[in-house]
């Protein structure tokens, strides 16, 4: 459905031909507000419903502040769930007479701040986050979310400070997670392991905690090197939130690094409606050389190019790992994972530049991760074994 969607829409815009429509001049809408085609909503859940309600609500109320932020924050979790980018663009069209207010009403900045963390634009994030915790210091929800994108900048010691502020404000597991988080992305997860687990056995908190946990302890038991921890927890959380596509992706990518192709596989190919998953099945496909290695590869290249068309870079990363180990171009995937550089420091994203510059033959190129692994005293097995064969090869 998503893909005839988007091959019928490039086909209006006159972005390709149909062999059906011979020679005829493509389609093009005067008015942006032009309505194309109305989809019937069939066998949706709950949460499309309301959202379709909400929608048609705010067509003639759009002032409707409380109605509005509910619609953005179930189109943002559509977005995350679904793995639909266009779910974002919903969200900020719901909140579309506040959205450029210097000072928006309350709820509507932390609201905007997901919405740039979704779409990696972290300054503008942060900007929002800072402005929230000022006026409301007992936000947990802002004090979370400002830890997690300062980590992925790698601003650690920021990070933690964020975590710290929660610890007043929320439960032991929920600061424990944020805390082992950031000290996860800092390349020290055998000590967030230590933490998170302790916490963990202590709480008897819900399920959507639990689930949270059990994944943050997944990752760190996969960066410490430990596979058969880690997949026992990926298992655990998969099977509390089957929908964790974050987990889901994290867990493909342990069975990669394993050799266990076929396996991660199936772990991922009836979810590939997200991005992330369909990088992943790419991957193991190619891996097994299989029969449909050459369709799913065609799909997730589509993918990359529906990204562009947008004009976002949410799949950079993605796109940068499938030039390296798909296309087998190096210079391709080391000038994504710079790009990529410039705005977040994961784990994933200093493992790509290094491996990317070690397969251009430019390992000088690996010179940023390996200031930033030594400035963070990375302690992570993999991470430390690649900076020391980038450093072997350096004059």
């Amino acid at each position: 459905m998503r893909r005839a969607v988007v091959l019928a829409t490039a086909w209006v815009l006159g972005c390709g031909r149909s062999p059906s429509f011979g020679e005829r001049e493509p389609f093009i809408p005067r008015d942006t507000a032009e309505v194309l085609a109305r989809v019937p909503a069939v066998g949706v859940d709950a949460r499309a419903r309301e959202r379709a309600a909400l929608r048609k609500a705010l067509a003639g109320h759009a002032g409707q502040l409380d109605m509005a932020l509910r619609l953005a924050r179930l189109e943002i979790e559509a977005s995350r769930v679904l793995g639909e980018p266009r779910y974002l663009g919903r969200a900020q069209a719901a909140l579309r007479p506040w959205w450029d207010l210097a000072t928006p009403p309350p709820g509507v900045r932390l609201v905007r701040a997901t919405f740039h963390h979704a779409r990696r634009d972290f300054p503008a994030a942060l900007e929002d986050l800072d402005a929230v915790v000022k006026e409301d210091p007992g936000n947990v929800d802002a004090w979370l979310l400002r830890a997690e994108v300062l980590g992925v900048r790698g601003e650690h010691a920021e990070a933690a400070r964020s975590c710290a502020r929660l610890t007043a404000l929320t439960s032991s597991l929920t600061v424990a997670v944020c805390e082992a988080r950031v000290r996860s992305l800092a390349g020290h997860s055998r000590k967030a392991h230590a933490l998170l687990s302790e916490a963990l056995r202590r709480s008897e908190r819900s399920q959507e905690s639990r689930t949270r946990a059990l994944a943050t302890l997944a990752e760190a038991a996969a960066l410490a090197g430990d596979v058969g921890l880690a997949e026992r927890y990926f298992l655990r959380a998969l099977s509390l939130d089957s929908k964790d596509y974050a987990a889901r992706a994290a867990y493909a990518d342990l069975l990669l690094d394993a050799g266990r192709a076929r396996e991660a596989a199936v772990v991922v190919m009836d979810h590939t409606q997200d991005d992330r998953l369909l990088l992943r099945h790419a991957l193991a496909e190619n891996a097994l050389g299989s029969s449909r290695a050459s369709e799913v590869t065609q799909a997730l290249s589509r993918r990359f190019e529906e990204s562009r068309l947008r004009g976002d870079s949410l799949l950079a990363r993605e796109e940068a790992r499938f030039a390296l180990q798909v296309e087998k171009a190096p210079e391709k995937a080391l000038r994504l994972a710079q790009a990529v550089w410039a705005s977040q420091r994961e784990p994933w994203d200093v493992r790509l530049l290094i491996e990317a510059a070690l397969a251009a033959g430019r390992p000088e190129a690996a010179r940023p991760a390996l200031d930033f692994l030594q400035a963070s005293g990375c302690e992570d097995p993999g991470l430390v074994f690649l900076a020391e064969r980038v450093r072997s090869l350096l004059p």
